[in-house]
């Protein structure tokens, strides 16, 4: 069958297809004018894969699943520790969308969100809030307490000087 009718019956986009054949997760045959063939056991293989990016597998996880899924004499510890580290690394994730939804949380409320112009929300964005963190940076300089900016060394910046001449002395 060709790519539309792999697509279809694998439920993966034709140019994903593509792509995994290009990085050698799939080789489907050729037929004699050079179109590509796929087989039912392609169909298998693409639907497999569809599987294992929707639970949210690396293309290097794949590689490896897919390995172990052609390799009758595989040990399942493998394909264990494979799923075993995806959910400590979705795991972690989790944390840090939590952490992030948390801080959110609280910027939102802290915003009153009515005609003034000062918002907790973008003075967090730009660094300029006191936090759990020491220092913040805005374009490699330190933000101290009250927005006041300093170089690397500590010192303040000079202020930027007039262009226009200033009163003869």
């Amino acid at each position: 069958m060709n790519v539309g009718d792999a697509a279809h019956r694998s439920g993966l986009p034709a140019k994903t297809i593509r792509y995994y054949e290009e990085i050698g997760l799939i080789a489907p045959a050729r037929a004699a004018n050079g179109y590509r063939d796929y087989s039912g056991d392609d169909i298998h293989r693409l639907a497999f894969l569809r599987r294992a990016r929707n639970l949210g597998f690396s293309i290097d996880d794949c590689r490896q699943l897919m390995a172990l899924y052609k390799d009758r004499g595989r040990a399942s510890h493998d394909v264990r520790a494979i799923a075993a580290a995806h959910v400590t690394a979705i795991e972690e994730k989790v944390r840090e969308l939590q952490s992030m939804r948390s801080t959110l949380q609280k910027l939102v409320h802290a915003c009153h969100g009515d005609e003034r112009p000062d918002c907790p929300i973008l003075d967090d964005m730009a660094g300029a809030l006191v936090s759990d963190k020491p220092q913040r940076r805005i374009d490699g300089q330190r933000i101290e307490d009250g927005g006041q900016r300093q170089g690397a060394t500590g010192d303040k910046p000079d202020r930027p000087r007039s262009s226009k001449p200033g009163p003869a002395s």
